[in-house]
């Protein structure tokens, strides 16, 4: 994930940098939990809100976990996006692969999409490699190709 994309993602997802009893600041725990430094109280982020709702419905759809937690839908289809949780029934296509369309349960590919992506990236780092140790080479400072590195000489 690029740098705009995960600044744009920070800045959408609520987290709570100052308590609300006592304005103390709020140091991430973990998980999505967020604890005051002052006064020990504890806040979750819309990531901590959202599973600790799961953990008590289990199945629950979007909407549903969005009235009941006041996160936006938006914040929650970036979470399934960010394969933080994962769609259980996936019938109604709401999420679909960027490359192919597929329905898929979480992520942003599907599975031989991500492949395809995966090979395409190793194929393109050979290349850069090849390409790299030729010009070193081609430029004569490791030797001609073919004779000895050092010889002995005596």
């Amino acid at each position: 994930m690029d740098a705009r994309v995960k600044a744009l993602i920070m800045e959408e997802f609520h987290r709570p940098v100052y308590c609300k009893e006592c304005n103390g600041v709020m140091v991430f725990k973990g998980v999505g939990e967020y604890r005051c430094e002052d006064c020990n109280g504890l806040e979750y982020d819309d990531y901590g809100t959202v599973r600790n709702y799961l953990e008590k419905n289990r199945g629950a759809n979007v909407a549903e976990i969005s009235n009941a937690t006041g996160v936006s839908h938006k914040s929650i289809r970036e979470m399934i996006k960010e394969k933080r949780f994962e769609i259980i029934d996936n019938r109604g296509g709401y999420l679909r692969c960027e490359a192919c369309g597929a329905n898929i349960t979480t992520g942003r590919l599907c599975h031989e999409c991500e492949m395809d992506y995966h090979r395409q990236q190793e194929a393109q780092a050979r290349i850069n490699r090849m390409s790299s140790v030729t010009q070193i080479s081609a430029s004569g400072t490791i030797g001609e190709e073919g004779s000895k590195r050092f010889k002995r000489t005596r």
